[in-house]
């Protein structure tokens, strides 16, 4: 929080004790953002470069809407590309990103829809039987562990309660497809990552999906590592895109589908456990999301379906707006925000325990500012910005933008007051919550909860991410004490997290 500490109020100068380095560096960042150190010029005629990729039913909604915003400029100025790739289990939601992909000149664009055939389990247990082969072929250092191919248990039901493909089937027809057979999954990425590569400017390629949809969750964090620490050799920035389930859209005894994700993520996108997975699993499992991970909460008080009608608007709008710059702008700031105060705020910076970043929106007139925003978001009490950035139209009046940045400095007490930017959406104010650990959300404890009271096999068929490497990541270690990662019959796989860290718990 701001402090008056060491200042004499007095005579409007500081005192000796405020005199210290670390408080120099944080004050030269906090006043480098105010004026603007990622901002780009207005006006500034940058080629589009923003690349989508959809995953799951949310996710093809949202290329969806993407598509049907585009403007018919989009891509003039020189070296403009647009790549765009929805990837589902089935074919009944890519269709309207088929539709509405005519208008794009082709010269220019690469828009492709995946769907992935829904396999028998004997077929699915066949291309097992094959994985330590073919791990061996993506990661050369693969330590096999015989036991791994036991993975996914033929008993395994293929779909969940609520209809949906589990999360460990969903993983295995996407390895099914990347792996086995003619690989038509790894075949698209190839197109996609060679498309991206063709932009002559600057890309950023955003992987988007439902953080409680099973075959969305399911397929992300593989679909990311291949691309981005595979394809890319990680020389294109990624950025992870999840969108909270709605309440009636998941039952409860799905949510604790919810945990499982929350700590593949994290165990990805923290550094410092990312590193305790990359020692036994190696490099290839590094944290794909090198420009960082938001997470859009549901719009309160609608139903889902106006909810996700919405949701996709704004996120069309992030990714459009200005020609992509307003997502540039977000990035650079999440960067700058996250950086060591002894760091050139410059540098790319990874994050550490504190990687979620939620992304907020809402109508630009005053009346919605009765609600308590930080309950709506799903936040603790405890958690404080450094830095605050309200995005709104040139059209918004002074007095309700100045209403919507004292609402967010009353909810949210950033160290610095909310500063308030141009160049948003008419009618809609957007914002950035930056830093945010997982133990904030309230969501996260309420996932975690329903986790624990399932049995040991349905937990098991909750898994995605170090399945293949013989791991149950949200159980604990059989061989270490105090570690999470229980490994699958007698094989004698590890990571180097500790289970208390990764539930968030006090020790």
């Amino acid at each position: 929080m701001s402090t008056n500490a060491g200042l004499d109020l007095l005579r409007g100068r500081p005192l000796p004790a405020i005199g210290t380095t670390e408080a120099k560096l944080q004050q030269r960042k906090l006043d480098a953002l105010k004026r603007g150190i990622h901002r780009i010029p207005v006006g500034s005629e940058h080629p589009f470069g923003v690349h989508l990729i959809g995953v799951g039913k949310v996710g093809a909604s949202v290329i969806e809407s993407f598509l049907r915003a585009a403007p018919s400029d989009l891509l003039d100025p020189p070296g403009s590309r647009l790549t765009a790739l929805a990837v589902d289990i089935g074919d009944q939601d890519l269709e309207g990103v088929r539709s509405n992909s005519a208008q794009f000149p082709i010269d220019k664009s690469h828009i492709e829809t995946l769907s992935l055939d829904m396999p028998t389990m004997d077929e699915i247990q066949a291309s097992i039987t094959q994985y330590i082969d073919f791990l061996k072929l993506e990661y050369p250092l693969y330590h096999p562990n015989p036991d791994s191919i036991a993975w996914l248990p033929p008993e395994t039901p293929m779909r969940d309660s609520d209809g949906s493909v589990t999360r460990a089937v969903a993983k295995a027809i996407y390895g099914r497809a990347y792996y086995d057979g003619n690989r038509p999954m790894l075949k698209a990425l190839k197109r996609f990552a060679a498309s991206v590569e063709a932009t002559g400017g600057d890309s950023i390629v955003c992987i988007v999906f439902g953080l409680g949809c099973g075959t969305g969750s399911g397929i992300a964090m593989d679909l990311a590592r291949h691309l981005s620490s595979g394809l890319f050799g990680r020389r294109v920035l990624v950025t992870g895109v999840g969108i909270a389930p709605h309440e009636k859209d998941i039952p409860v005894d799905s949510s604790a589908r919810l945990h499982t994700v929350f700590s593949e993520l994290d165990v990805l996108c923290d550094e410092t456990k990312n590193k305790g997975v990359t020692q036994s699993c190696g490099d290839l499992f590094k944290n794909p999301f090198t420009a960082g991970f938001i997470v859009v909460p549901q719009p309160i008080g609608l139903e889902a379906g106006q909810a996700s009608q919405i949701i996709d608007q704004r996120l069309a709008s992030l990714f459009l707006e200005r020609r992509g710059a307003n997502l540039w702008e977000a990035l650079r700031l999440l960067n700058w925000v996250a950086a060591p105060n002894t760091q050139h705020s410059a540098a790319r910076t990874p994050w550490g325990s504190r990687w979620v970043h939620v992304f907020g929106f809402g109508a630009d007139n005053a009346g919605v500012l009765n609600h308590d925003l930080r309950a709506e978001l799903g936040l603790s009490a405890d958690y404080q910005p450094e830095f605050l950035e309200l995005r709104t139209s040139d059209t918004i009046d002074d007095a309700s933008a100045e209403a919507w940045a004292n609402a967010l400095n009353s909810a949210f007490s950033p160290e610095v007051p909310t500063h308030r930017v141009t160049g948003g959406p008419t009618g809609v104010v957007q914002y950035l919550l930056p830093r945010i650990a997982l133990r904030d959300l309230s969501a996260f404890h309420g996932a975690q909860a329903a986790y624990d009271a399932q049995s040991a096999a349905r937990r098991h068929t909750l898994h995605a991410l170090l399945l293949e490497q013989g791991l149950l990541l949200c159980e604990p270690s059989t061989l270490i004490e105090g570690m999470a990662g229980a490994s699958l019959g007698g094989g004698n796989q590890w990571i180097a997290v500790p289970l208390h860290q990764l539930r968030a718990e006090d020790t």
